[in-house]
């Protein structure tokens, strides 16, 4: 999509990303299951969300379209066996709804199936605003990032929470891996893993 406007988003951003992010998920298949209650999520759906996106904005980084209709969350994340003392997932759960146990089980079962033998970038999350979906704004924010993983010889992987989402990203060169995250009477997410189109010289 030409003409679209990306900039890397900072702190004094946060308010603008945390209002796109709980807008763009609230109807989030992962969502409804993690909040089934529908005035409960409206309740704490965007703490939750906040929770990403503070990681994101310490740990990663998050590119956001000028307008704020559109924001990616990206993690780097290195090869090796996880943290066996990272306690994300319950950190996630006590922020945002300690009696809730599906917000820490959303994290230990994304956990278990995300790939660690490369390092690699992680679109944690990408939202777009609700009266803009359908315009390309989503791959026009990761595009950058795909270019520059491509160049660099980087993989990429996200979670697809939906049949829709893990279209565009195929288009986009992602391929499911072999395993899926199945929550319990819940909805399926779809890993899916990018292998760099070029690798520099000398890999």
């Amino acid at each position: 999509m030409d003409g679209v406007r990306i900039r890397q988003a900072g702190a004094g951003d946060r308010e603008t990303v945390a209002r796109l992010l709980d807008e763009a998920f609230m109807d989030d298949p992962v969502s409804n299951w993690v909040f089934p209650d529908e005035n409960h999520r409206r309740k704490v759906h965007g703490v939750f969300m906040g929770f990403f996106l503070d990681t994101a904005l310490t740990e990663g980084r998050v590119d956001m379209a000028e307008d704020g209709t559109a924001a990616a969350l990206w993690l780097q994340v290195p090869a090796g066996p996880p943290d066996a003392d990272d306690d994300t997932p319950a950190r996630m759960r006590e922020a945002a709804d300690p009696d809730n146990e599906r917000a820490e089980l959303v994290g230990r079962l994304t956990g278990e199936v995300h790939p660690h033998d490369r390092a690699h970038e992680y679109l944690l999350l990408i939202a777009v605003s609700p009266e803009r979906q359908g315009e390309g704004l989503g791959t026009a924010l990761i595009a950058p990032v795909l270019e520059r993983c491509d160049r660099e010889g980087v993989p990429a992987y996200l979670e697809a929470s939906s049949a829709r989402s893990s279209r565009l990203y195929e288009r986009l060169g992602f391929a499911f891996t072999d395993r899926k995250v199945e929550l319990p009477d819940g909805p399926l997410m779809w890993p899916m893993w990018r292998e760099p189109a070029t690798a520099p010289a000398g890999v």
